[in-house]
């Protein structure tokens, strides 16, 4: 009988790239996701469902799973109330953390290097941001736990089905202005910087072999694929494939004409986006077996992307923001 895996978030950026590589793997699929799907694989089923501690119970209630791996983003009281569920159920957790958790002390980053919940000095960023910071919470959750099953990931941003990220601009404003033939804002602060950016499915190659081994447990891995390219390159790309235009812009003005100016844009930007983000990816390597050969290239894996995107797709801009950048460029050509 085959090990089974439950997948929470199994259609999604990473969920739907980690599937495939279980199931090659030999390993039969749950996936739980929010989407209609359907499945052809024998050895994959899909739950459609919104995730909570009694939909989760009436799964385990069927048995133990050998692994599973957990897409979803907690708080660290939600998570407080949630890892132990997990980890009482599984052979092997995989826990989804991020590469935005460490801090810009150390170059290139390793997974030793210090996070921002541990040197930060800022008491209203540590109180109030709700990515890194919960991140490396949960993480601090499952080392002061008593378990011993699991394995910390830390992927960097991945690009995917219909997600493309150019500094802090998504997919709907990337891909939807230049559909529509306007220019977008760039912080130009950003341009030479090293890109925290790979693609998803290198990142589930790599997350489905930590999962098979016993020898990753409470162990924390970054996941990439150590290639280094700078926003810059990444935005030439986009002007090549599919006609972005960017405006390159100092940060001030691109927070405030292309961003809704929350603190957690700001944050992503200041605290990510324009730092170097070059990674050592050489303890994953060593774990999963993989080398940079059994890697497909950002540009390649983009370019695979774009070209199975429906060309009737609707990209939605955010309204407000594009508003914004409107003003700005017209102001501009006046």
């Amino acid at each position: 009988m085959k090990k089974k895996v439950l997948v929470i978030g199994a259609t999604g950026a990473l969920g739907s790239y980690v599937v495939p590589e279980l199931l090659e793997l030999g390993f039969a699929v749950d996936g739980i996701t929010l989407d209609e799907v359907s499945s052809d694989h024998p050895d994959l089923r899909y739950i459609t469902g919104r995730v909570d501690d009694a939909m989760l119970i009436r799964l385990f209630e069927g048995g133990r799973y050998a692994g599973i791996i957990d897409f979803m983003h907690y708080s660290a009281d939600a998570y407080e109330s949630r890892h132990k569920l997990l980890l009482e159920n599984t052979d092997h957790l995989i826990f989804l953390s991020s590469y935005r958790t460490y801090a810009d002390l150390e170059h290139p980053i390793r997974e030793t290097s210090p996070s921002f919940l541990d040197s930060s000095t800022d008491e209203y960023f540590l109180a109030n941001e709700t990515y890194a910071i919960w991140k490396s919470k949960c993480e601090r959750i499952l080392r002061a736990s008593k378990y011993d099953n699991y394995t910390i990931v830390r992927p960097l941003i991945s690009s995917s089905k219909r997600r493309y990220d150019l500094i802090t601009t998504g997919a709907g404003d990337l891909i939807g202005r230049a559909r529509e033939n306007k220019p977008i804002l760039l912080p130009i602060e950003a341009r030479d910087k090293v890109a925290g950016l790979g693609w998803a499915g290198n990142v589930g190659k790599m997350m489905a072999r930590l999962l098979a081994s016993d020898d990753t447990f409470c162990e924390a891995y970054t996941l990439g694929s150590g290639e280094i390219h700078t926003w810059g390159e990444i935005a030439d790309f986009y002007v090549k494939r599919i006609g972005v235009q960017p405006i390159w812009v100092d940060t001030a003005t691109y927070l405030k004409y292309a961003t809704d100016g929350s603190d957690a844009v700001r944050w992503m930007l200041e605290c990510d986006r324009l730092l170097d983000r070059t990674i050592d990816n050489s303890k994953v390597l060593a774990a999963t077996g993989l080398a940079m050969s059994d890697f497909v290239d950002v540009y390649t894996a983009m370019d695979r992307e774009l070209a199975e995107l429906p060309e009737d797709y609707r990209w939605r801009p955010n309204p407000a923001v594009a508003a914004k950048m409107d003003e700005f460029i017209k102001t501009c050509k006046e």
